[in-house]
C-alpha cells in the first residue's frame, strides 16, 4: 500500500484528492496538510466531502514523514514552506501547484537534485495528450498566427493558467522559439498589427467554470482549433495519483506528466 500525503487538502483538487484516494485500492491518505491559517487544520481531512479519513489536517511539514509520496496542490508559497522537508525526508513529491516564479522555480529544480519530482502544470491524462497534439499542429502549421484562450472560475488566482502557459512552451519548442521572447501574455490599447511568430493569450475567469483551454492556429483562409474542455477535477485528481504511483520508484531528478504517460516530446 502507497501512503500518500496531500498537501493543499482544504482546497478543491485537495478534496478531489481525498475522494480519489479513498477509492483507490493501493493508495492510502496517511497525512494531510493545511496552509495559511486554515480553519480545517484539526478536523478530518476528509470532512468538507462528507468522508471520514482517520487523519487530521495539519500544518506542520512534519507530518511527511509517515509518506512513500506528497502530492501538492497548494499555493507557490505552500509548495515552497514544504519543499524542504520533502528533500530533508526524502520524500518525493508531484507538484501541481502552478504560478511560480523565477526564483520558485529554481527551488524546485534545485529539490529535483535530491528527490524525484513531478512539476505537472496540469496532470490530466486528456490535457497531456492534447500538448502532444499542439505541438504537432505547432510543426506541420509553422506559419500560422497562434493565440490560446483559457477560462477559469472566478477564484482562481493566477493568469495565464499554468496550463495555457504550458501549451505555448510545447508550440514555441516545436518551433525553435524561446517562448519568453514570442508570448505576448495580454493585450491593451492601440498595439498595432499583429507580430509575426507570437503566441498571443487571453484569460477569461468568472462562476465555477473547472477549465477550458483553446488553442487557435490562424491561417490564411482557415483556422485549426484544438480544445479541452474540463467539466470535473476528477481527471486531475485520478492523473495525479498515477504521477505519484511512478515517483515512489524514480531516481532523483526533475519528471513531467509526458514522463509518466510515455509521450514523445
Amino acid at each position: 500500500m502507497i501512503k500518500v500525503a496531500v498537501s493543499g487538502i482544504c482546497g478543491r483538487m485537495g478534496q478531489m484528492l481525498v475522494r480519489a484516494l479513498a477509492a483507490a485500492k493501493d493508495m492510502e491518505l496517511c497525512a494531510a496538510l493545511g496552509h495559511g491559517g486554515s480553519a480545517g487544520v484539526g478536523k478530518d481531512a476528509g470532512a468538507p466531502s462528507g468522508i471520514a479519513t482517520g487523519v487530521s489536517v495539519s500544518d506542520d511539514p512534519q507530518e511527511l514523514c509517515k509518506a512513500d509520496v506528497v502530492i501538492d496542490f497548494s499555493r507557490p508559497e505552500g509548495t515552497l514552506a514544504i519543499l524542504p522537508e520533502c528533500v530533508r525526508l526524502k520524500k518525493p513529491v508531484l507538484i501541481g501547484t502552478t504560478g511560480f516564479d523565477a526564483a520558485g522555480k529554481k527551488a524546485i529544480e534545485e529539490a529535483s537534485r535530491s528527490i524525484p519530482v513531478i512539476l505537472a502544470p496540469n496532470t490530466s491524462v486528456g490535457v497531456n495528450a492534447v500538448f502532444r497534439l499542439v505541438a504537432e499542429a505547432a510543426r506541420l502549421l509553422p506559419d500560422t498566427d497562434v493565440e490560446i484562450v483559457e477560462m477559469h472560475h472566478r477564484n482562481k488566482v493566477d493568469a495565464p493558467s499554468g496550463t495555457a502557459l504550458e501549451m505555448g512552451r510545447c508550440i514555441a519548442r516545436a518551433r525553435g522559439q524561446d517562448f519568453d521572447e514570442v508570448a505576448i501574455l495580454s493585450r491593451e490599447g492601440h498595439t498595432g498589427p499583429r507580430k509575426n511568430g507570437t503566441i498571443g493569450f487571453a484569460a477569461l475567469r468568472g462562476g465555477d467554470v473547472v477549465g477550458i483551454h483553446k488553442v487557435i492556429f490562424a491561417g490564411t483562409g482557415e483556422r485549426v482549433e484544438i480544445s479541452h474542455h474540463s467539466t470535473t477535477r476528477e481527471g486531475y485528481a485520478d492523473g495525479a495519483l498515477v504521477g505519484a504511483r511512478f515517483l515512489v520508484n524514480q531516481a532523483a531528478g526533475l519528471y513531467s506528466m509526458a514522463d509518466v504517460l510515455g509521450i514523445p516530446r
